[in-house]
């Protein structure tokens, strides 16, 4: 079994460990371990689920149409209905 040493850690952080360690009836260095394991866990999950923005990718796609692009354009402009609202401003 590996041993880890980790140097460097601030008061603040190691007396936080201690008492989340004493909490829960873990030594700290039993602490730290199941700290890093749930956090192991935690990322697996987060990398294994899909991110909004490749969902919204995944979505999108293209459609296929054999018309012209002017065509296109002129169909959704033609569509467009002027509102008398906006005639007097905001």
């Amino acid at each position: 079994m590996a041993n880890l040493q980790i140097k460097g850690i601030k008061d603040e952080l190691y007396a936080q460990i201690k008492k989340l360690a004493a909490s829960e009836n873990r030594s700290v260095s039993q602490q730290v371990l199941f700290l890093i394991k749930e956090h192991l866990s935690k990322k697996k999950q987060i990398d294994s689920t899909k991110r909004p923005a490749l969902i919204l990718l995944e979505l999108s796609g293209s459609w296929k149409d054999d018309r012209k692009p002017e065509d296109i354009v002129k169909e959704i402009k033609n569509a467009r209905k002027n509102s008398i609202k906006l005639e007097e401003g905001f």
